[in-house]
């Protein structure tokens, strides 16, 4: 007979900030790591303990305790302590594609410098698994996963459910977990919690009682007689008599082996006596075979603030720090930065645990996140600005003939993928003069203030002699100063003016150079631009946009015929749950815009954009009922409350802004609002009318696909979900795209019409979970505002690659002014070419480990891609890669040019060596 083993793993789940502040809980590690340490030396029996999966740990303890890294080391080395493979246990689906991948390859960087590092995909607690782990653990070579929810019917209290063979995805807690490109690894559901072997009693009596427990829930799900069983939870100080608990155990049960193990002693066991016949689990795992309350998916919409700083953030280091940067080192050899760009990712990924970026911690967590993401966004402006500076300094403006010998030159980078084009704005200095120059600041300005700019004689134009239509504004005289490498600051008075214009089909990671001059004589104009005023909206060649009296609007798209009507109105419910979960209250009717009469006005009328303003001078609840304060003090679940909204109102005054851009394929979109009232959401509207049973959404290195009406198992009322960039709904012949910035919670209504809900707003009063905890500032008071775009397209969102559009509206222009001078780089440039319909850019950067240049694509359709790429810099060699940026087999090239087919959904690097640092 085959002989059971328990598996006792030793951990602590450490959420680093959560129902206490960052330093409290630092308190307490510095202690746990303490006696953890001790208990190592003196217990020879005590032999693992599993370090959460997470280096920060590290860090964090020996910013306190420096002179324990020597035997923290030791212990590391010996196997003892168990570290990596992340740097910090995120939110899956509330970071970015890549800020993923930095996570896994930050880890295994710190972890290497110990000599050990665990292969195991540890996801103990996250909301929801992204469906491409799979594929990201097989490149980073981690054939295993456990996680603790999004398969079976684990609650929101963390219990689990009777079994369900129907409902359930997998009947037993070990399966196979599936990516969309076939990448597969053997997955481990904590079926009873990561806390399942907690505080092992070391008495005979009541080991008794809890083993005869804790075997049979674990033999329950398990498919072999290797049972797991997790010793610690949150914060769990380190069970010192652990090894007297086994003893008892061993003499009480003598047809079990209890073993205190590691996983990779554990899966060493299990591997070889897994059945045949387990299921495989396709994709995301986000419990949607559940009652949908425990999911937690309205962490989303928690605080949204933070969400909208964390897009800009790692917008601003991919999309701006690590792209400029290699530009800069190609282009002038400039070193690029990999120490400050190490530090503004590990301290932007510091917020990225699942409970800051998700919002659901005490007020003073979140304060401190705002510290940080303006630390790291503070280090990515301070790269950007010094890689520009390098770029154009190589730029060569002096011999563009059109230009003549005087002027402004501008250069316009775009750090995407895909041509781009767009409205710009970039302020340049007409005139400067240092302080040094004197007499006083005060006698510089007015000098500088007396110049005649000629502004309206002035003219915008490109390297081929084209004049755009362009705004130029006078900004005045300004302060300034300069930093130089060599010596002491510069501070100078300067006349500045403001340039904002369309830049059109600027080149892929490349730029385009404009001037700004004063032609002599009479000079051509600008083309007629594609924008025309209607009667009540705005038109280019691509859109139409009717506005309505309630301030929705009608959007026509003219290359399919389609009409998407009464677009953008405004809804608002009451909110009576909590950080987690949106409860709305019983018989709780929505109030929406819809038929409220607006102030529109035209604020905008440029050859480049139009835009108009529309006011919404509205009026809402104040607050939940006063019981709504009784029930939470006593603790009331937020299923059972039933305090309604007050008769007390509050002023919600909108102001969103619509425009148009000449070239714009999209109507982009700002909604400005002061919020006054509390517990309650705010959303708005997009209904599509289109028929569709699924839809697609960007989610993780994916445009997955979700079924529109969830599974027979929901009863939540809400069916809210996950985006990134986009959601899209289509009916296989036309499609409608909604982007947004740092907006991550959607809806796609059952209402008939397909409609699109984005939340805007969520104001809650505490935390909620296992006790009562008050955040008065998650009620989100005060100035917020919010930018959402609108596409619709033929097909769906991959096939009319609207989705390339939805990426670039997340990402900034970058432009800067040039000087007149002679230059290696010409006035219009781009790196190189590649080709691939499917294929999304997602990294432009540079590996420390070689120095070579990194660049990661995804496939987001689920069909081989044919895809090319060519440089036009001189390179060495080009090496497969993968998410570690190691160096696999070289590519082979025909004619300098890469072509290879990309499989379904998968995630392709490459490692390009440049010959020497120059284009």
């Amino acid at each position: 007979m085959t002989r059971t083993t328990a598996h006792l793993i030793s951990h602590t789940h450490w959420d680093r900030e959560w129902y206490m502040p960052y330093e409290r809980h630092h308190v307490l590690l510095a202690k746990l790591m303490n006696e953890l340490l001790e208990t190592l030396e003196k217990d020879e029996h005590y032999r693992y303990f599993h370090l959460d999966g997470q280096t920060i740990i590290i860090e964090d303890y020996l910013q306190i305790h420096p002179e324990k890294k020597e035997i923290l080391e030791r212990f590391i080395r010996e196997g003892r302590i168990v570290i990596g493979p992340w740097y910090v246990l995120q939110d899956e689906f509330l970071t970015s594609s890549e800020a993923n991948v930095r996570n896994l390859l930050t880890g295994h960087q710190d972890a290497a410098k110990y000599g050990v590092i665990s292969k195991l995909g540890y996801f103990p607690d996250s909301f929801g698994n992204m469906g491409q782990a799979p594929q990201l653990l097989r490149q980073a070579d981690i054939e295993t996963a456990v996680f603790g929810r999004g398969v079976k019917p684990t609650g929101f209290d963390n219990m689990v459910g009777e079994l369900n063979s129907a409902s359930y995805e997998s009947p037993y807690s070990e399966m196979f977990w599936e990516s969309p490109d076939g990448s597969r690894v053997l997955g481990l559901l904590f079926a009873n919690w990561y806390s399942n072997g907690n505080e092992v009693p070391a008495g005979p009596e009541e080991a008794k009682v809890f083993w005869d427990k804790k075997l049979a829930d674990a033999g329950k799900y398990a498919s072999t007689p290797e049972l797991l069983f997790m010793n610690g939870c949150d914060h769990q100080p380190v069970q010192r008599n652990l090894s007297d608990a086994l003893e008892t155990a061993k003499a009480l049960y003598p047809d079990v082996d209890f073993v205190h193990s590691s996983f990779e002693q554990y899966l060493e066991a299990l591997k070889p006596s897994l059945p045949a016949n387990l299921v495989i689990v396709n994709g995301e795992l986000r419990s949607q075979h559940t009652d949908g309350w425990g999911t937690l998916v309205n962490t989303a919409s928690a605080r949204i603030y933070l969400k909208q700083m964390n897009q800009r953030g790692q917008t601003l280091l991919e999309k701006g720090a690590e792209p400029l940067a290699t530009l800069a080192y190609l282009a002038s050899g400039q070193a690029y930065p990999h120490q400050l760009l190490n530090y503004a990712w590990k301290t932007l990924m510091q917020n990225h645990p699942h409970d800051s970026i998700c919002g659901c911690s005490v007020d003073e967590v979140h304060r401190e996140m705002t510290g940080r993401f303006e630390k790291s966004r503070h280090v990515g402006e301070a790269i950007i600005e010094e890689s520009l500076k390098a770029i154009s300094g190589q730029i060569g403006t002096s011999g563009v003939a059109c230009w003549g010998a005087s002027g402004i030159p501008v250069t316009v980078f775009n750090t995407t993928g895909w041509d781009r084009t767009g409205t710009v704005s970039v302020e340049v200095i007409a005139a400067k003069r240092y302080f040094k120059e004197g007499p006083n600041p005060a006698a510089i300005a007015e000098a500088l203030d007396q110049l005649p700019l000629a502004l309206d004689s002035g003219r915008l134009v490109d390297a081929d002699g084209q004049v755009l239509a362009c705004r130029a504004e006078d900004m005045g005289t300004r302060f300034g100063y300069e930093l130089p490498d060599d010596q002491f600051r510069r501070p100078y008075m300067a006349r500045t003016l403001r340039l904002t214009f369309e830049a059109a089909q600027v080149p892929p990671l490349g730029y385009k150079t404009y001037a700004w001059i004063q032609p002599p004589g009479e000079s051509a104009g600008a083309p007629a631009s594609p924008l025309t005023l209607t009667e009540s909206g705005m038109a280019n060649n691509f859109l139409a946009v009717h506005i309505r009296e309630d301030g929705s609007y009608d959007v026509t798209d003219k290359r399919t015929g389609r009409v998407y009507e009464a677009q953008g109105i405004y809804e608002d419910y009451g909110d009576i749950g909590n950080e987690y979960v949106f409860r709305q209250p019983e018989g709780d009717v929505p109030l929406t815009t819809r038929g409220v009469p607006a102030r529109i006005s035209l604020v905008e009328h440029e050859a480049y954009r139009i835009t108009y303003e529309i006011v919404h001078e509205w009026e809402i609840p104040a607050s939940a009922e006063a019981s709504f304060e009784e029930e939470k003090r006593k603790m009331v679940p937020f299923r059972q409350r039933k305090a309604g909204r007050s008769s007390e109102q509050a002023p919600l005054r909108i102001v969103t802004r619509v425009s148009l851009e000449a070239g714009g394929q999209g109507v982009q979109v700002t909604a400005a609002f002061n919020n006054q009232a509390k517990d309650h959401r705010l959303r708005v509207l997009f209904p599509t009318g289109l028929a569709a049973a699924t839809h697609l959404v960007d989610s993780v290195f994916e445009a997955a696909e979700r079924d529109i009406n969830p599974a027979p198992d929901w009863i939540n009322p809400s069916n809210a979900q996950h985006q990134q960039a986009f959601v899209s709904v289509s009916d296989g012949m036309t499609g409608f795209t909604v982007a947004n910035k740092g907006l991550n919670e959607y809806e796609v209504l059952r209402d008939g019409k397909n409609t699109i809900a984005i939340t805007l707003l969520r104001s809650v009063s505490e935390l909620g979970d296992w006790g009562v905890f008050p955040t008065p500032e998650a009620q989100c008071l005060g100035e917020h505002t919010v930018e959402f775009a609108l596409c619709p397209h033929a097909g769906d969102a991959v096939q009319s690659e609207a989705f390339a559009w939805a990426y670039q509206y997340q990402t900034p222009w970058f432009a800067v002014q040039t000087g007149w001078q002679q230059g290696s780089l010409p006035a219009v440039y781009q790196p190189l070419e590649w080709q691939g319909r499917t294929l999304a850019l997602s990294a432009f950067k540079m590996s420390a480990a070689h120095e070579d240049i990194i660049l990661r694509w995804y496939n987001l359709a689920h069909k081989e891609q044919e895809f090319t790429l060519k440089a036009h810099f001189p390179v060495e060699a080009v090496y497969a890669s993968d998410i570690l940026e190691r160096r696999k087999p070289p590519e082979q090239l025909e004619e300098g040019m890469l072509r290879k087919a990309v499989g379904p959904a998968q995630i392709v690097t490459c490692a390009l060596n440049p010959l020497h640092p120059q284009p």
